[in-house]
Formats: structure tokens, C-alpha cells, sequence
């Protein structure tokens, strides 16, 4: 599914839903007042967000991952495994696991380093921490009241901001600008764009700059693609296409986390050979194909940069230092 227009601006729909918005506030308030939330005993890092749909959280938990590793730490992601159909706690092994079983993000992630899934987040947590983590990066759980998080991060596509700021389904936002700020020791802004939400943040919420990076982008400089993606917002992936030299002759876009079918695949490589073009899609999308069906498909890699890495840097530091 898209966000809906709507949702980037203020009108008659956006205030027609804003009753139900309550009875989202009030079904998430309830879940937190009969939650009982526990400690896996290691530092818990949470990337998450304020809205929904995509912002940049799995290259985010990645460049902490290494950013913890190079201080000596040896941290396991813990995710609820979105689209995937096992509850776990399970450990993620990229060679033999499946999308449909794990999800696609875990899969990316498990690239990297440990990963697991749990729908329970608190019971992965401390499963990972018996299997030799001494930190938890949580990929999204933000909202989760079962996991007590020793710091957590908003990560904002400047792009989008938080759209209208109302709480679904009269906005994008799962829960009020308030009560996320109350919970994040920093708001990581990807993009080069200002949404007007930041000009009016308090002192006391730092606001961390990134921009996404190609990894591999010489290889698509000057080259005819047919570009695919089954993202949150596959425009950003199009753009990113587009600064590496990338000739985009034509786009396919899905919904998010869509498992792609044989025919999907087949008439995406008839339409590609049509236009004499190579398929490209994001390292996510080819995680959810079967490893048979990703021959003659190219994946455009990324990697998260900061302006200042010395910010992030400090404030993971000190809540290390906190114990």
C-alpha cells in the first residue's frame, strides 16, 4: 500500500478521521498500561521512526552495528520480522532462511551480523544476549512498549517529514510528535531537505544528519535499466538510480514488502529484454526472491553516511558508559 495524498497535508479527509486517530491513541495507550516491559540485561539501541513507511532505519541499524563494533562491543539485531511467518525467537541464517519465513529486512541485516526474529521483542532480546551479544540494536520497535530501550533514534526522511503530523489513519504518524520526542535521544534526518517540524524541535533533541550513499553505483553509469521496487517509497530509490548515471527507461513499482510472484519475474525480464535494459531493484526487494529467480536481476547497494559521525559517536559512548 501507498500513503495516501491525504496524509501529506491538512483538508477534509485528514479532519474527518481525526476521531478514529483517538481510538489509535487509545488502543496504543492500553497496550502500554497492560504491557509488562522487561530488560535483557545489555544496552537496547532502537531505530524506529514516527511514521509509517519507509525512512532509512535498515541502513541506520546497520552503520550502528558497525559503529558498536568498532568499539569493541559485539551486538545482535533483534527484528519482529515483518512479512515473515515464523514468531521466534529465531536466529536468521541468510544461507538457508527465506523472506516468506523471516522477512526481508532480517535477511538484509543477518548480511552483516547476527540477526533474529521475534515477534516478542523482549524474549529475542534476551535470547540474543545468551548467545553472546553484550548490545541489542532493535530494527523499529519504537512504539513497542515490551522492550525497555537504553536509547532509542527516530530516523526522518526529510523528504516526507511526518507528512501532515496526525496519528493514523488521518496521518502518517504512529503516534503524536510529543510523545516520540519523549522517547528519542536523537532524530536522524536523512536527506538534504528541512521539514518544517525540525525548526520548532526543543534543545534537547539533537538532530543527526545523514545522506544514503551508493555502494556500487560505477557499475550503472550510462546503463539502460528497468527499474523495480516493492518499498515504501520507491522514488527515493529511482533518485538514487538516477545520481549514479543510471538511464531509467521505465519503473515498476509494488507494494511494500511484496512477495514477487514467477510471473511477476517473467513479464519483468520480457519487458526488460524489450527495451534492451538490465533490471535493477533495491538489496531489500532482492532479498525476497528465491535465490533461483535472482539471475540477470542487479540490486543497487547502499550504505548510510553522516555529516558529523562524531555526534552519533558521542551519544552512543555515553549510554555505554551508563552501563
Amino acid at each position: 500500500m501507498r500513503d495516501p495524498q491525504f496524509w501529506q497535508h491538512e483538508g477534509f479527509l485528514a479532519k474527518a478521521l481525526s476521531p478514529l486517530s483517538m481510538a489509535w491513541r487509545a488502543g496504543a495507550c492500553l497496550r502500554k498500561l497492560t504491557t509488562t516491559a522487561r530488560h535483557p540485561g545489555c544496552p537496547v539501541f532502537c531505530v524506529g521512526n514516527f511514521t509509517v513507511g519507509g525512512a532509512g532505519k535498515t541502513p541506520t541499524a546497520v552503520a550502528l552495528y558497525e559503529l558498536l563494533t568498532n568499539l569493541g562491543r559485539t551486538p545482535h539485531f533483534v527484528s519482529r520480522g515483518y512479512g515473515g511467518s515464523l514468531d521466534g525467537p529465531h536466529r536468521v541464517d541468510p544461507t538457508v532462511d527465506s523472506a516468506a519465513k523471516v522477512g526481508d529486512e532480517p535477511l538484509l541485516l543477518a548480511r552483516h551480523g547476527p540477526a533474529w526474529v521475534s515477534r516478542n521483542r523482549a524474549l529475542g532480546a534476551e535470547m540474543a544476549k545468551d548467545a553472546g551479544a553484550d548490545a541489542i540494536i532493535l530494527d523499529d520497535g519504537l512504539q513497542n512498549p515490551s522492550l525497555i530501550k537504553d536509547c532509542s533514534f527516530a530516523v526522518i526522511d526529510s523528504n516526507y517529514g511526518i507528512g501532515n503530523g496526525r496519528v493514523m489513519p488521518a496521518g502518517p504518524m504512529r503516534e503524536t510528535l510529543i510523545s516520540g520526542l519523549e522517547k528519542v535521544h536523537a532524530i536522524i534526518l536523512i536527506g538534504d531537505e528541512t521539514p518544517e517540524f525540525i525548526m520548532h524541535l526543543p534543545a534537547s533533541v539533537p538532530v543527526l544528519r545523514a545522506s544514503v550513499k551508493p555502494t556500487n553505483g560505477a557499475e550503472f553509469d550510462q546503463c539502460r535499466v528497468l527499474a523495480f521496487a516493492g518499498i515504501g517509497r520507491p522514488s527515493k530509490f529511482y533518485d538514487s538510480l538516477k545520481q549514479v548515471g543510471a538511464h531509467i527507461v521505465e519503473t515498476r513499482d509494488f507494494p511494500d514488502h511484496h512477495p514477487f510472484t514467477a510471473e511477476e519475474l517473467t513479464d519483468l525480464h520480457t519487458a526488460a529484454a524489450r527495451r534492451d535494459a538490465r533490471l535493477v531493484t533495491t538489496r531489500k526487494d532482492l532479498m525476497r526472491l528465491p535465490i533461483a529467480n535472482r539471475d540477470g536481476i542487479s540490486s543497487l547497494d547502499i550504505r548510510l553516511a553522516f555529516e558529523k559521525p562524531d555526534q552519533l559517536e558521542k551519544i552512543v559512548k555515553s549510554v555505554l558508559a551508563d552501563g
